[in-house]
């Protein structure tokens, strides 16, 4: 109980101690509480009394970065005044002796005015940009000068030897003379043209190198110059001194060369003979024009315009209107003037040209500003087409209607047999070049239309013979002429790849015409002839066979009267001089057809005459004088008929 008592003693006494504690914390913290509340009240007055201070540093670095701000705006203009300056030493010294020192001073001239026109509210300002726009246009004007004189003094003529050196060695002329510039050979330049094209038709194989027209090191300082008066404003007067530098220089190159302005009068006034080589001279000058020198022109355009295609093209345009123009008046004059059918394969060459070289065309004359360049060579090339397939059909009428007088008294081969089949054999050398004219005129399969264009050359070519064989008063040579012609016709067709064209068919009709003909030669010349060698009115019986080699007359004269006899004799030896006299000088010019028609005569004529004499010589042989009759033997006959067709002369036959 006593302890229970004490317990609570001690326990209350710690209680009245831990109010005491807590009633001391309390008083502490009121205290607390009041100090803190007095910081507060002191810390708002000094922030009060601080602001204007604060204030006052602020402005000070506000008005410090401004300050900062203005001594690098100062700066800057003080260095743009600098950059002035000094540009506008060098602007004032020239282009000349530092182009690429003045190319950079005309740069940061036009950086300052940038600069300055930027600055509105800069006082000056506007000063200083008037007066370094007016030092940059002498600064341009002095480039202008520069880029005309470097123009200029790099620009020459190229002469023909090296444009020679840049085309394949197959095509380079082996003399440099004026009359044989254009021409390697100067002997028919139109068909060695064509040659030509066609031992070059392997594009792979041909190279063409164009000549540097402006040295390349020259081209990057003309392009820099160029740049700075496009950026100037100043493309036309650019344009004008290009033109003017360039344009002329490569119209003196072709006429170095040797190229001509002729007219359509100019050309009907020249001999054929000249016409042709000018023609052949002319087609190597399109050649070495187009794939030399127009195409080195464009590569110096590209260059010097690098990043400007629309000025390269205009400028290109205007320098090569001129020679274009001068090239393609000729072909234009051939094209226009008074068709001839010997004309036919010059302007199949012309077309030929101008068909290889349209690609080039197309290419290098690209573009808006070449637009008339393209449309002249194309209408050209079409004028030169149609012109040619006009000739064509000339040539096919003139052959039927051909009336020439040429004298052709020994039945050989007429002049005008021989000029149209090498005509047709000629065309067969322009195969593909015909293709292209059939195939823009008419359509249609290209071979089939060339055989028909041949045949149709071949049936005139026989009508006019027919009409020329009418001259002659003697049918038999008549139709020894015919012979002659038509074999002649045969036989070309036959080495040449119209055969295959015109096929074995009309190959085979043409042999027969040809033999039948020779049939009829020996109807007319040999009938009357073989008359006198029949028994027919010799003998009392009057019947066998027409001639006295038949087999009812073999071996016996009786009944036959030896005055008709010897007339007969005296008869045929009459006619067979005459024939001899004159059928020697006729003439049958292929050697095979020739001694084929001989053996043909020799076996109908010999027999019948060995015949003749072994049944009536011995009616003459018993009288008097019987060599007087039978004057020849037989083997004299052959030996006389192997002098036929010889074409011989009167006087070779007195001798």
């Amino acid at each position: 109980m006593g302890i229970a008592v004490g317990g609570a003693d001690l326990l209350s006494e710690k209680a009245s101690m831990m109010r005491e504690s807590l009633q001391k914390s309390q008083t502490i913290t009121d205290n607390v509480v009041t100090i803190l509340g007095s910081f507060d009240h002191r810390l708002s007055a000094l922030e009060t009394a601080m602001r204007p201070t604060q204030i006052r540093t602020h402005s000070i670095r506000k008005a410090h970065e401004n300050i900062d701000k203005t001594l690098k705006a100062a700066e800057g203009i003080l260095a743009h005044f600098d950059q002035y300056r000094q540009a506008e030493a060098k602007i004032l010294k020239g282009p000349h002796e530092d182009l690429e020192n003045y190319l950079d001073a005309i740069e940061k001239l036009r950086s300052n005015i940038q600069f300055f026109g930027s600055k509105k509210g800069f006082k000056s300002g506007d000063g200083i940009v008037f007066h370094a726009n007016n030092l940059l246009a002498k600064a341009i004007s002095k480039l202008e000068d520069e880029f005309k004189q470097l123009l200029s003094s790099y620009s020459k003529p190229v002469e023909p030897e090296r444009l020679f050196d840049c085309l394949p060695n197959s095509m380079r002329p082996s003399s440099g003379s004026p009359s044989q510039e254009g021409d390697p050979t100067a002997k028919n330049p139109s068909s060695n043209h064509h040659s030509d094209s066609h031992n070059n038709n392997n594009a792979d194989a041909v190279v063409y190198t164009p000549p540097a027209l402006i040295p390349p090191r020259i081209l990057p300082l003309l392009h820099d110059l160029a740049q700075q008066m496009i950026e100037a404003g100043h493309r036309q007067q650019l344009l004008k001194i290009y033109r003017d530098a360039r344009s002329n220089v490569l119209e003196e190159s072709l006429q170095k060369l040797g190229v001509e302005k002729l007219n359509k009068d100019d050309v009907q006034k020249l001999q054929w003979e000249i016409l042709e080589a000018k023609i052949g001279n002319w087609i190597h000058f399109m050649r070495i024009a187009v794939k030399l020198l127009f195409a080195g022109e464009r590569k110096v355009c590209d260059q010097i315009f690098e990043g400007f295609d629309s000025l390269s093209e205009q400028c290109f345009a205007e320098v090569t209107t001129n020679s274009v123009t001068m090239l393609l008046s000729f072909g234009e004059a051939i094209a226009k003037s008074k068709r001839s059918p010997e004309k036919l394969f010059v302007l199949l060459d012309m077309y030929e040209i101008m068909q290889e070289l349209h690609s080039e065309i197309e290419t290098l004359f690209k573009g808006k500003a070449c637009t008339e360049i393209r449309e002249a060579a194309m209408s050209l090339t079409k004028r030169l087409a149609q012109t040619a397939q006009e000739t064509f059909g000339d040539f096919e009428e003139a052959v039927e209607k051909d009336a020439t007088k040429t004298a052709v008294t020994d039945g050989t081969v007429h002049p005008l047999t021989s000029y149209v089949i090498n005509y047709v054999k000629f065309l067969f050398d322009y195969r593909s070049t015909l293709k292209q004219l059939f195939q823009e005129f008419e359509g249609g399969d290209d071979s089939s239309q060339l055989a028909s264009v041949t045949m149709r050359i071949m049936q005139a070519l026989q009508t006019n013979l027919d009409g020329k064989s009418k001259q002659y008063r003697d049918p038999a040579l008549t139709h020894l002429f015919l012979m002659n012609n038509i074999h002649y016709i045969v036989r070309s067709v036959r080495r040449s790849e119209a055969k295959d064209l015109l096929g074995d068919d009309w190959v085979q009709r043409h042999r027969r015409i040809v033999q039948q003909h020779a049939n009829q030669y020996k109807r007319n010349a040999w009938a009357k002839i073989l008359q006198c060698l029949s028994i027919q009115g010799l003998t009392s019986s009057g019947g066998g066979s027409s001639t006295a080699g038949g087999d009812g007359a073999a071996g016996s004269s009786s009944g036959a009267s030896r005055a008709l006899v010897k007339d007969r004799f005296k008869t045929f030896n009459v006619m067979f001089e005459e024939l001899h006299q004159k059928q020697s000088q006729w003439t049958v010019p292929d050697t095979e057809l020739r001694e084929s028609l001989r053996l043909a005569v020799a076996e109908v004529l010999l027999p019948a005459y060995r015949s003749f004499v072994k049944r009536f010589g011995p009616l003459v042989e018993s009288g008097k004088t019987p060599q007087k009759y039978i004057k020849y033997t037989a083997e004299d006959l052959d030996r006389m008929l192997g002098e036929f067709f010889e074409g011989k002369n009167m006087n070779e036959m007195k001798r």
